[in-house]
């Protein structure tokens, strides 16, 4: 797929949005155009929640009036509406009014419903709060954990016959019977130290682990993590805000090269009794284990376990009755391997699917639970991105790709038990990004289809023919709206850093002057958690508009080791030296785009990022100061030896067996090679990266005679979006930094 050919195709798209003889305004966008209206009125499709039928989808439908809510089911083939649970069977009887949804669950028999509301944040979600059950039958509506404090429930699930409960609260796991609330506490020691059923930060944060136990499919037994966080250094928050004197807030947080939470995975009787913990080799506090679950139908635990460097994951299978457990495969690879999730068992439990880059690519395998048999399911130059679902009767499996534009996404299908080959399923004329949520059966499908320039369209699908059954919302509104804003879409083009060619998008001012010299401000992530250069709708883009507007062209450039689909040497050729060629390839990919195009001023760049594109931005300045004339960096690592163990050994390996690649990594380390202007932005109750770097580049920059400007949040967590008026402000401080030190304007 040719990338002049896609801008093409949105560009002509766009133009077919405008009446006849209608002309473009011209007008750059107002900050209160973007922080203060709604100039692109977009529909979502509503989320889809398929039920275990594969036919249906449920999903609550609010009363605007009465402010109560319903659950309805929606048969995909023809939309047909059947009322579930009406909005009289969800009324709170002891207030009298209506129960406030912010998620439901149904047992397996579709006999009874779980809803979470009145929830409470735990780090990144909100994964406290209140449970209630509904039972159809009777219509009776009762809350759960009567006795324990209030919005205190964690992860609530039926058994799978759905007469009990299981939860966990203050991090201790219980069991509640549906019939009569009768409370069973299943574990005694949880505690600030001693975490059952959930996780620690930085599991939660680097693994995403949250919801810490699971029933076994009998029914008989819970299995669970539990955290020993004792050793943990200790990390301190200070309040200074919210009273006359400080409050501090601890938490247990592991910095590179420190000592780890002790985890282990154990299984508990559902009706009390000791827990038998799960017998598996090596160091609790040095090896990780980020996913655990029941092989389907059996007794048998699947365990993922992986070393502290993360470059092997060996599984392993325990069976309940025993403490024994026994390695069936191992993953290994020289920089790191990924946790495996999504994997399914196949042939009745006799193979399992298991994603891996060992052919240079990442692709999915089917694997033997011997774990002597390994085959692809998927081969080829190219990456299987992730999956989408699996037609067990029809023997097909479904997933994300893009051989030919990085930028991109389309599904793909191929044969569990076939030869390797892959088809695409996407319309190969739709140039963007494709997302679906299949059903369980893998029959039908909510498909979405955007890119930079076209907000979604979406649509129900049919499989395996991928036909359009009938059309959900076209969003023909917010492409009129963005239309008559006669806006510069993205473009995407290609900048070289030596030989090596990067993806890289631009936007244009409105009034644009190609015989003019502008400013350029990069926008940069360039870690290996995420990419900035895809071809996906983003609202419109109306913060990046907003300051293109202002007299700049806005860029952003994928560097090596950005999390795009082109191939392990690509994702893993900064391993121990994460920061090192990400400033290499934004110095050199800017610089070959100003060679390309003679309307980019070299004299006048600028770059700014958040979290890792801080800390990028920072290693950018510091490193090359003759290139980057001004940077704001944002809550960012100033040195990696700050950063929490999982993410920064996952790509450094420790402090102790790699000094050499955290300092050249770390920003810190040139800070006295700032020459231009720079902006620090934290806020000063950060878990995740700690307004600690701040104060430690601040001394560095302090001491090398270093003038910068610096602005602090106080309170404000890594998003930096709490309180009234903090959005605008951080915002607003951003433009007039580069009004004041990155003149704006074509020359």
């Amino acid at each position: 797929m040719n990338r002049k050919s896609t801008i093409l195709l949105a560009f002509i798209a766009l133009l077919l949005c405008f009446p006849t003889g209608q002309i473009f305004s011209q007008k750059p966008l107002t900050f209160d155009d973007v922080f203060g209206r709604m100039l692109i009125r977009q529909r979502g499709g509503g989320y889809v929640s398929w039920m275990k039928d594969g036919e249906r989808y449920s999903n609550i439908e609010f009363n605007r009036e009465t402010r109560g809510a319903s659950i309805v089911a929606v048969r995909a083939s023809d939309e047909k509406r059947d009322v579930l649970v009406p909005e009289s069977m969800l009324i709170n009887k002891t207030t009298g009014k209506p129960l406030q949804i912010r998620s439901f669950s149904w047992s397996d028999d579709n006999k009874k419903l779980l809803i979470y509301n009145n929830t409470r944040r735990v780090w990144r979600m909100d994964t406290r709060g209140d449970y209630w059950v509904l039972t159809l039958a009777d219509g009776s509506l009762r809350q759960l954990g009567k006795g324990l404090p209030e919005s205190s429930l964690m992860f609530a699930k039926f058994s799978p016959d759905g007469t009990r409960v299981a939860y966990v609260s203050k991090n201790n796991l219980y069991v509640e019977n549906v019939s009569d609330g009768k409370i069973l506490q299943l574990t005694n020691d949880g505690s600030e130290r001693i975490v059952n059923g959930t996780f620690d930060w930085v599991y939660e944060e680097e693994f995403d682990c949250r919801d810490g136990f699971r029933w076994s499919p009998d029914g008989n037994y819970i299995a669970y993590w539990q955290s020993d966080t004792e050793g943990t250094g200790v990390f301190d928050i200070i309040d200074n805000v919210d009273s006359l004197y400080p409050t501090i807030h601890h938490f247990p947080y592991p910095k590179a090269g420190t000592t780890n939470s002790a985890v282990k995975v154990g299984y508990v009787s559902a009706a009390g009794g000791n827990t038998s913990w799960i017998d598996i080799p090596g160091d609790p506090r040095n090896n990780y284990i980020p996913r655990m679950n029941f092989v389907p139908g059996t007794s048998d635990l699947f365990i993922q376990q992986l070393n502290r460097p993360q470059n092997t994951n060996k599984v392993w299978i325990a069976t309940i009755g025993s403490s024994a457990a026994k390695n069936i495969f191992t993953d290994k690879d020289d920089a790191w391997v990924e946790v495996n999730d999504n994997v399914q068992w196949l042939k009745g439990n006799k193979y399992f699917t298991w994603e891996s880059e060992r052919s240079g690519w990442n692709h999915l395998y089917r694997v033997s639970r011997d774990g002597k048999e390994i085959k692809p399911i998927t081969k080829g130059d190219f990456d299987y991105i992730e999956p989408v679902a699996t037609d067990m009767e029809k023997g097909i499996t479904y997933f994300m790709a893009s051989p030919d534009n990085f930028t991109q996404r389309y599904l793909y299908s191929a044969r569990l038990f076939g030869d390797g080959s892959v088809k695409l399923v996407s319309d190969a004329n739709q140039k963007g990004i494709h997302s679906y949520n299949m059903s369980p059966t893998g029959k039908w499908a909510s498909h979405s289809f955007s890119n930079a320039a076209t907000p979604p369209v979406i649509e129900m699908l049919s499989f395996p023919n991928n036909k359009r059954v009938r059309l959900i919302e076209e969003n023909k509104q917010a492409r009129e709206d963005y239309a008559k804003l006669g806006l510069h879409p993205k473009e995407f083009v290609k900048v070289k850093s030596g030989d090596l060619m990067l993806d890289a998008w631009m936007i244009k001012p409105i009034g644009f002057d190609a015989t003019k010299k502008y400013p350029v401000i990069i926008e940069v992530y360039g870690e290996p958690a995420s990419s900035t250069v895809m071809d996906s709708w983003g609202g419109g883009d109306l913060w990046d508009q907003f300051l293109a507007g202002q007299g700049y062209i806005i860029v952003s450039i994928d560097n090596r080791g950005a999390k795009a689909p082109r191939g392990r040497e690509w994702r893993k050729c900064i391993y121990g030296e994460v920061g090192t060629a990400a400033s290499e390839d934004q110095s050199r990919g800017i610089m070959d785009l100003a060679r390309q195009y003679s309307f980019i001023d070299s004299t006048r760049i600028g770059i700014t990022g958040w979290s890792g594109g801080g800390s990028q931005t920072l290693n950018c300045m510091f490193r090359y100061p003759k290139v980057f004339k001004a940077g704001i960096a944002v809550a960012f690592v100033a040195d990696q030896r700050l950063y929490d163990t999982i993410y920064q050994e996952r790509y450094m390996n420790t402090p102790q067996a790699n000094p050499e690649g955290y300092k050249k990594g770390s920003p810190i380390t040139y800070a006295s090679g700032l020459e231009g202007e720079l902006l620090l932005i934290h806020g000063t109750g950060d878990d995740n990266v700690h307004y600690q770097n701040t104060e430690m580049l601040v001394n560095e920059l302090v001491k090398n005679g270093k003038m910068f400007n610096q602005l602090s949040y106080p309170m404000r967590t890594h998003g930096i979006y709490e309180g009234e008026g903090t959005t605008r402000h951080l915002r607003k401080s951003m433009v007039k930094f580069w009004l004041e030190h990155l003149p704006a304007g074509g020359k």
